[in-house]
């Protein structure tokens, strides 16, 4: 041991036996570390900006965004396309963050039960994917999703939009007074099959 270690009182020996100052010190580190890749992402522009073209959820979209997390569809489908040959071949181009920077909370993930849905806009018609929701087995035999029939006679809360989109608007999506104002009469008589097929065909439609 050197001098300057036994002056400091942060020997080798010291740390190694006493198991209090090595967890504050491990905290620290991975602390500092953290604080070094994460905090530089906030001032980036390819994080914090959106894509061109990106806007924020309508109404109807948003409804079905909740359905979709409410379901657990997250469970078995990634929106998370990874800069990797095997993917953006199946897939298309890979994520970006500036395409989630509207997401609260965004979807991002590798659990794929089911096929990675972030592309899925415009893959298929609304008339296939209401058929697929409410029996999919009609459309892909060997299908183990399960049927979500009740979406089709569920009617969206449209009470509950308005609150919703103004709590958005204080982490930073830029509705405006009208969008608020006009966001219950969008979805007013809508079925949650309306409003979940109209998030899933807007998923990923700004960057191919």
């Amino acid at each position: 041991m050197s001098n300057e270690d036994k002056k400091s009182g942060f020997s080798h020996d010291k740390i190694e036996t006493n198991s209090f100052l090595m967890v504050v010190l491990i905290l620290i580190t991975v602390a500092f570390g953290g604080l070094v890749e994460i905090v530089p992402l906030f001032f980036q522009k390819s994080t914090t900006e959106p894509i061109k073209g990106l806007m924020p959820y309508t109404s109807l979209q948003l409804a079905g965004r909740d359905i979709y997390t409410r379901e657990g569809c997250y469970n078995c489908h990634s929106q998370m396309i990874r800069p990797f040959r095997a993917e953006t071949l199946r897939y298309g181009h890979y994520s970006v963050a500036g395409e989630f920077v509207y997401d609260h909370p965004f979807q991002w993930g590798s659990k794929r039960t089911g096929p990675d849905l972030h592309r899925v806009g415009g893959k298929y018609s609304d008339e296939w994917q209401r058929i697929h929701l409410i029996n999919p087995r009609d459309l892909v035999p060997e299908s183990i999703m399960p049927a979500y029939p009740w979406l089709e006679t569920n009617l969206v809360d449209a009470d509950a939009m308005p609150s919703h989109m103004k709590a958005l608007r204080k982490v930073g999506v830029p509705y405006t007074d009208a969008d608020i104002a006009g966001a219950a009469e969008e979805v007013k008589g809508k079925t949650e099959m309306d409003a979940m097929i109209a998030y899933l065909q807007v998923l990923g439609i700004h960057l191919k």
